[in-house]
């Protein structure tokens, strides 16, 4: 399991849902060193429940989204910020 934790600094999504995605960011970290790869494996695993999810992975960027309510979390693992939403 990958030793980093995760700081989640802003959420609107239940309990477990976080814990699911979390555990898929850190699933896509472990097995892939480039952003691209790392969304693509966390938006195929998201998009099973509910194909809309949006997902943003890196070092460095700004956004500013309108999500759909319970739908959204920004967390970082280690250096890496990781921003997950669903908007209709």
């Amino acid at each position: 399991m990958c030793e980093r934790k995760a700081v989640i600094k802003n959420t609107d999504m239940s309990e477990e849902v976080q814990q699911d995605s979390v555990e898929c960011a850190t699933q896509a970290l472990e097995k892939y060193n480039i952003e691209k790869a790392i969304v693509a494996h966390i938006k195929e695993e998201l998009d099973r429940d509910n194909p809309t999810w949006h997902c943003t992975v890196g070092r460095n960027f700004g956004s500013y989204v309108t999500h759909e309510t319970k739908h959204f979390i920004y967390f970082y693992q280690g250096q890496v910020a990781i921003l997950l939403f669903t908007s209709d």
